[in-house]
């Protein structure tokens, strides 16, 4: 954990470069997962974590604790480029070059050609799923967000992303039989 978010953060607000340049080397590499596994391509995923950390630091004067963690507000800036990203080339979020770091799995080069088809066919599975459904997925079982964290981090209610999660399991299960 960080020395003091909360002082990074009251420091950041009040124009420390160094302060907010602390929080992004901690939250880099978890906004960078839930990019790539958005956009499934490393340079796009790149840029965009770019920018979700520019716009973080142009906003952070209006960053207000409520009681949730900083990382919920890095994920709603995320979760919004990768809706403005989608909206400008007027593609399909997809899930397809994922990086198998992501997977955990067995040196057994038998085992790990098994979790690569399942993961593979999950993957594809998800294409199928709405954004909200992609994205508490993700948030939840790759990133281990709690679920105030992900309602926080997608403006829902806790109660909308537990219902979001059930339907989402629910649909991936009738997706992969």
């Amino acid at each position: 954990m960080l020395e003091s978010e909360e002082s990074l953060i009251k420091k950041a607000k009040s124009g420390d470069s160094d302060s907010f340049g602390e929080l992004y080397d901690y939250y880099i590499p978890q906004i960078y997962r839930y990019v790539l596994l958005k956009v499934s391509n490393k340079t796009t995923a790149e840029d965009l974590v770019h920018e979700i950390f520019i716009s973080a630091w142009k906003s952070i004067g209006r960053y207000e604790h409520k009681g949730f963690p900083f990382s919920s507000w890095l994920y709603q800036i995320a979760r919004n480029q990768v809706i403005d990203h989608y909206r400008v080339k007027k593609t399909h979020s997809d899930i397809e070059t994922v990086n198998e770091e992501f997977v955990k799995i067995d040196p057994d080069v038998s085992e790990r050609m098994d979790a690569k088809l399942q993961w593979e066919k999950v993957k594809g599975a998800m294409q199928n799923l709405s954004q909200d459904q992609q994205d508490v997925l993700i948030m939840r079982f790759v990133e281990d967000m709690s679920h105030r964290e992900i309602a926080e981090a997608i403006k829902k209610t806790e109660g909308a992303v537990r219902i979001i999660q059930h339907r989402a399991i629910n649909e991936l299960k009738n997706l992969l039989v």
